[in-house]
């Protein structure tokens, strides 16, 4: 569902014609170098294609509209191989709508000692030439990443691996539909919030439909498609003997393959990415979806409970970044706590919704009773989550503009038998611990809604902050409450002065 491999980044190398055609040549010989090398590197995702170097106020312009306006391209890298006068980019930056990393490197890595002459000096100029187009882009107000070092070095190659993710992500994004189900839950604040200023800040739309348009596609489904997904979960989960055929839970396991069916139809024929709902409105269907949403987040669609569009679309967004790491991203909620001062974590779940990409074993198939939301026991896939390094991220309103909270986790293996909760649970410790990560979190106004990933950093998230032009606050291992209260205090001014 997701490649990122058929997207683009376009790598432009600024110049002048003062150089001379020589120069020249060589410019854009080392930049198609440089170019080739990003591009065949496996860590990196999408595609990085050479541009022919820019020398004028012209060629740059052109250059950027076009980026502007393929359909294929999700960011430029730049980079000033010999000196690019900055004044000659204003125009073009002024109408740059994607991403953009400025790559400070030059294409040799060492200074020839016994060599070196005005020539090299006039064909190797990136350390003031990339600084007099820095320059002109803090100057412009133009957020970006900046990468530093030598081309080749592996940390280079990861950071543009990580920007060129996070652009991915914003790219989804923009014209992107995600669809709610019924309403936000009543009276819950923080799922809430301005779908108009995020269609305006983001770039996806947010829109409600009808349950029973829903119910609709459900009933739909012939038991011929039934009886076929059934065999898939036969052959892909632990089925509980209850939810086998002959079973007395087995009609239950047929209704939610249905429910997943129809509910599957209705996002690909509206061309929806997402999608949340509530089980306050489920007129019409005979179980809240659990396996149902569980296996369409598997497959790429973000997800959140309780009519919380933000997390849903975040998720989305984590999915794509994250496409073809190894681990996964997935909707979660923070359920309850162990405050053994020795041992403090917290227990992840969402009812049935986590989703199965997080398990450490095979999931089990299984079918209980949910005092919530009144209707029919529903199907649902149980495991336990992995550990290991993760982090819990959240998008939250904060009425004037939109903040990512993100705190690092660590993820433990369950070590208790959980025999009465019958759902998919996740164990971790906060950073930099449960006392401080928690306090910090509840300060910055992060909701009980995240994402849960366990391959994606804190950078990921911060390169994607940037592209959407909103506060970022990260949590980790390095946080003091004392210096992240102020840090809130002071995102808090200069957004109200900026805005």
């Amino acid at each position: 569902m997701i490649n990122l491999k058929d997207l683009e980044v376009w790598f432009i190398t600024g110049s002048q014609s003062l150089y001379g055609e020589e120069t020249l040549k060589q410019a854009a010989s080392h930049a198609e170098e440089i170019a080739k090398s990003l591009d065949t590197d496996a860590i990196i995702p999408v595609q990085v294609v050479f541009k022919p170097i820019v020398k004028s106020t012209e060629e740059i312009y052109e250059t950027i509209a076009a980026a502007n306006y393929d359909k294929k391209c999700i960011g430029i890298i730049t980079w000033m191989h010999t000196f690019s006068p900055a004044k000659m980019w204003v125009r073009g930056l002024k109408i740059l709508n994607k991403p953009l990393l400025h790559l400070h490197t030059q294409y040799n890595r060492d200074i020839p000692w016994s060599t070196i002459d005005m020539d090299f000096m006039n064909l190797n100029q990136s350390a003031h030439g990339d600084r007099e187009f820095g320059h002109i882009v803090t100057k412009l107000g133009i957020a970006r990443k900046v990468v530093t070092g030598y081309w080749k070095d592996s940390d280079v190659v990861e950071q543009i691996a990580i920007w060129s993710r996070a652009a991915a992500a914003w790219h989804d994004w923009q014209g992107a539909k995600f669809a709610r189900f019924g309403d936000n839950m009543r009276f819950v604040a923080v799922t809430d919030g301005d779908k108009v200023s995020a269609e305006s800040q983001f770039g996806y739309s947010v829109n409600t439909y009808a349950v029973g348009d829903l119910v609709a596609k459900i009933d739909a489904i012939t038991d011929e498609e039934v009886d076929a997904l059934i065999q898939e979960y036969e052959e892909t989960y632990h089925m509980d003997a209850l939810v086998l055929k002959g079973g007395s839970k087995h009609q239950n396991v047929r209704d939610a393959a249905q429910i997943e069916l129809g509910l599957k139809a209705f996002l690909e024929e509206g061309g929806f990415k997402g999608f949340s709902n509530t089980f306050e409105d489920l007129h019409g269907m005979k179980q809240l979806p659990g396996i149902a949403t569980q296996r369409l987040m598997a497959a790429g669609y973000g997800y959140a409970g309780e009519g919380d569009w933000k997390t849903a679309a975040l998720v989305r967004a984590a999915k794509v970044m994250s496409a073809g790491l190894e681990g996964g991203s997935a909707f979660m909620e923070d359920y309850t706590y162990h405050l053994d001062p020795k041992n403090s974590l917290v227990l992840g779940a969402h009812m049935l919704e986590v989703d199965p990409v997080l398990a450490s074993e095979k999931p089990r198939l299984e079918v209980h009773p949910l005092g919530i939301g009144g209707k029919e026991d529903p199907a649902r896939l149980v495991f336990n989550g992995k550990g290991g390094d993760a982090l819990n991220a959240s998008l939250v309103d904060m009425g004037d503009r939109f903040r990512l909270v993100v705190n690092t986790v660590e993820a433990k293996e369950l070590e208790n038998d959980i025999p009465e909760l019958p759902v998919a649970r996740v164990l971790w410790e906060p950073k930099p611990d449960m006392k401080t990560g928690c306090s910090a979190w509840i300060y910055a106004g992060g909701a009980h809604h995240t994402v849960y990933s366990q391959n994606l950093s804190t950078a990921y998230f911060q390169d994607f902050s940037k592209m959407a032009n909103i506060e970022c606050v990260v949590i980790d291992e390095d946080t003091n409450l004392k210096s992240f209260e102020k840090e809130l205090l002071w995102n808090e001014m200069a957004y109200k002065m900026k805005y």
